[in-house]
């Protein structure tokens, strides 16, 4: 299977394949970090759909190094930020368009995979899961986290690195199973 590096090579050439094959191994990642994030189906969609979006039509924004930590990374903070945009918005708007109800399918995959990362998250260590949690989960950012914890900055960026690195073993792992 090609990583994400190799397919964003492709993706820049303008190779549809690519990106079909880009988007099924990734947009299961970038949908169950956007629904832990913002706990609402629909917007985690709609920053799906942007993400994706964006790399086809800007697929220089990522140059180089581990893919998925970097798409993971863009899709906490294109996340967050829709949500606080959210919270500035006047609670009295009405949606123009309120949808049904959230898709069955998109909820059980999504369940699907948050308990897949969850097991893959009680396996690391304490050390490296609180520093993961802190940042992805409640928008912590790697600052922060060392001024919290009192752990040195470059300490914490090397715990989220080695755990990241255990997860995504762990999460290949249990999709290959």
């Amino acid at each position: 299977m090609e990583d994400g590096a190799r397919l964003m090579e492709r993706v820049r050439a303008r190779d549809v394949d690519a990106f079909e094959r880009l988007y099924d191994t990734y947009h299961r990642l970038v949908f169950g970090i956007a629904l832990r994030i913002a706990a609402d189906a629909a917007l985690a969609e709609d920053v799906t759909q942007s993400i994706f979006l964006k790399l086809w039509t800007s697929p220089e924004a990522f140059r180089e190094g581990n893919f998925a930590g970097w798409l993971s990374r863009v899709t906490r903070n294109r996340t967050l930020d829709v949500v606080r945009s959210r919270a500035n918005r006047s609670t009295t708007e009405i949606p123009a368009d309120v949808p049904a109800d959230a898709s069955t399918d998109a909820t059980v995959f999504a369940n699907i995979d948050a308990q897949r990362v969850r097991g893959a998250l009680s396996a690391l260590s304490e050390e490296q899961r609180t520093p993961i949690e802190m940042g992805f989960f409640a928008g912590i950012t790697h600052e922060e986290i060392a001024q919290r914890t009192g752990v040195p900055l470059g300490t914490i960026k090397t715990r989220i690195r080695t755990g990241l690195r255990r997860l995504r073993e762990a999460l290949s792992e249990a999709i290959s199973r």
